[in-house]
C-alpha cells in the first residue's frame, strides 16, 4: 500500500512531539479539534475529518430551548424594584455579566428622569432577544405608546372641537426597557440565570410567609387557591398560587383597544383552561373539556 508523503510526514511529526530524554512515548493521533482520524478506510482517500461540536453545545450562544423557557417562565413575572429605572426608550444599558456602575444609573436618570421607584412592583410585559443583548420591557416598556383616543377631538354643540380626551394610558409614563448588553453573542441561560443576572434591580422572590398571606385574602379567593382554580377578581400572583405557571402566554387588544392577557392551562383536545386578565386582575376564566 503506498501512503502520501503528507501522511508519513505526519506521523513523524506525532512520534517526535513525544521524545524527552531518548525516550518513546506513545503519542495520541487525535489531540486536535479538526484531526484527521485513521479509521477503517482503505486508502488516504477514504480518510474521515472529525469536527469538535463543543462550541455550539452548552454555554455558547442562546439555545431556542431556553429562548422558549424564559419566555414561558420569565415574561409576565412581578417582582420588586430595587433601584429607581429610568424612563424613556433608551432606558438603562448594561452588562449583566459584570456589576453595575452606579454612574451609568445615575447619568440615565439624570438625562431621562425615573419611571420606576425602589419597592414599586413591576412586571415584565416583553422580552425581545438580539444577536448580542436582550431587551426587557417593564410595565409597557419606556417607550410611548400611540393612543388613538387621546387624539379625538370633540365638537361641542357646533362649537369649536374640544381638546383631546382625558384619558389615561398606564403603559406611559411608569414603564422602563433594560437593554442587557453581553458584547458578544447572548450566552446560553435559564430563566432562573436570567433572574439572577437582574438580581441588582430587581427582586423577584416570592411571599416569605406563602401561608399567611394567603390567609389574609377574601374567603372567595381563599377557597379557590385550595381547590386550585381561578375566579375573576383574582391578580396575578392569586392565579399563580393556585394554578401555578401557565403553559402558554397570549396577549392581544381588543376592539376598543384595550390589552388583554390569557395565561392557557393545559392544550387541547385535552382540557384546556383560559384565564383573561385586565390589567392585574382577571376578568374572565373558560374551562373547555
Amino acid at each position: 500500500m503506498n501512503i502520501s508523503p503528507a501522511i508519513l510526514a505526519g506521523l513523524a511529526l506525532a512520534l517526535a512531539a513525544n521524545v524527552h530524554d531518548g525516550t518513546l512515548r506513545p503519542q495520541p493521533l487525535l489531540s486536535a479539534p479538526d484531526t484527521a482520524v485513521l479509521g477503517s478506510a482503505s486508502s488516504p482517500s477514504e480518510i474521515l475529518v472529525s469536527v469538535d461540536q463543543s462550541a455550539s453545545s452548552k454555554g455558547s450562544s442562546m439555545q431556542t430551548s431556553s429562548r422558549l423557557e424564559i419566555v414561558r417562565y420569565v415574561d409576565g413575572e412581578f417582582a420588586k424594584a430595587l433601584k429607581p429605572l429610568p424612563a424613556g426608550k433608551k432606558g438603562l444599558k448594561f452588562n449583566p455579566t459584570q456589576p453595575l456602575d452606579p454612574k451609568t444609573l445615575t447619568k440615565s436618570l439624570q438625562s431621562q428622569g425615573a419611571a420606576i421607584q425602589p419597592g414599586d412592583t413591576v412586571q415584565i410585559t416583553n422580552i425581545e432577544f438580539r444577536a448580542k443583548e436582550i431587551v426587557i420591557d417593564l410595565n409597557g416598556g419606556g417607550k410611548k405608546h400611540f393612543n388613538l383616543l387621546q387624539h379625538i377631538q370633540v365638537g361641542v354643540g357646533g362649537g369649536e372641537p374640544a381638546g383631546p380626551s382625558p384619558v389615561v394610558d398606564s403603559q406611559n409614563g411608569n414603564g422602563a426597557t433594560l437593554f442587557l448588553e453581553y458584547g458578544r453573542d447572548v450566552p446560553d441561560m435559564s430563566p432562573d440565570d436570567l433572574k439572577q443576572q437582574l438580581s441588582t434591580l430587581l427582586d423577584f422572590s416570592k411571599h416569605s410567609a406563602a401561608v399567611n398571606w394567603v390567609d389574609t385574602l377574601p374567603p372567595e379567593f381563599k377557597q379557590a387557591i385550595q381547590d386550585r382554580r381561578a375566579v375573576v377578581g383574582m391578580d396575578h400572583e392569586m392565579v399563580l398560587a393556585a394554578m401555578g405557571r401557565p403553559d402558554h402566554k397570549v396577549r392581544e387588544r381588543d376592539p376598543q383597544g384595550d390589552e388583554t392577557e390569557d395565561w392557557i392551562y393545559g392544550d387541547p383536545p385535552g382540557r384546556t383552561i383560559f384565564v383573561t386578565f385586565e390589567g392585574d386582575k382577571v376578568v374572565r376564566v373558560k374551562d373547555f373539556e
